[in-house]
């Protein structure tokens, strides 16, 4: 039954892959990539981010609200800041231990362990992210994220690696969600209110 259902999701995942280039019109490779539908590779970073050696006493003291129980391990709110650094530093696609991130990607924990939109991962995290290396790794170290990881390298022992990368390859996300909308009726929400702000759901 798992076997049936992994190859049932790999064939709606690639349908709906399929149906989002079809139909993203004269920027349909550009939507692709950004919604993570298609493989990419080019130039970029490799960033690793690993638990402290001695992950049970590392630092001088716990970390504010962690959800683990001790001071040198990486939390999924650590994971959340250099991520979002990446994105902010320019990335144009970014991979985490093989796990392609989407705008809809969630980055949680579950016990001690990470969670990439539920799938579980284990350290050391790398992170591979597409795009003009020196700029993306400079941008990253100077941003605030990026202070940040240093700060838990400095404090904590956390281990962290960057380097600039000629080519890194990142696989398409492994589910989409694909939704539609439809722009709603000039006339509607006349006379209770509402008008033209709301805006409503679109169908999926």
């Amino acid at each position: 039954l798992e076997s049936t259902v992994e190859k049932l999701r790999a064939e709606v995942g690639e349908r709906q892959r399929a149906a989002l280039r079809a139909h993203g019109g004269d920027q349909g490779e550009l939507v692709a990539l950004l919604a993570g539908a298609t493989p990419v590779h080019g130039p970029g970073v490799q960033l690793v981010v690993d638990d402290a050696k001695d992950a049970e006493s590392g630092g001088d003291g716990p970390r504010e609200s962690s959800g683990f129980s001790d001071t040198g391990r990486v939390r999924d709110r650590d994971m959340q800041r250099v991520v979002n650094g990446l994105w902010e530093s320019g990335a144009e696609a970014i991979a985490i231990n093989g796990q392609r991130l989407t705008s809809l990607s969630a980055i949680r924990a579950a016990g001690d362990a990470i969670l990439v939109d539920n799938r579980p991962l284990v350290p050391p995290y790398t992170v591979l992210a597409v795009g003009d290396g020196k700029k993306l790794s400079t941008a990253f170290q100077d941003s605030a994220d990026g202070q940040y990881l240093h700060a838990l390298q400095e404090n904590f022992g956390i281990r962290t690696s960057i380097s600039d990368q000629e080519e890194v390859r990142l696989p398409a996300a492994p589910s989409l969600i694909v939704r539609t909308a439809e722009p709603k009726a000039a006339d509607a929400g006349k006379g209770n209110g509402q008008g033209a702000a709301n805006t409503g759901k679109g169908t999926s």
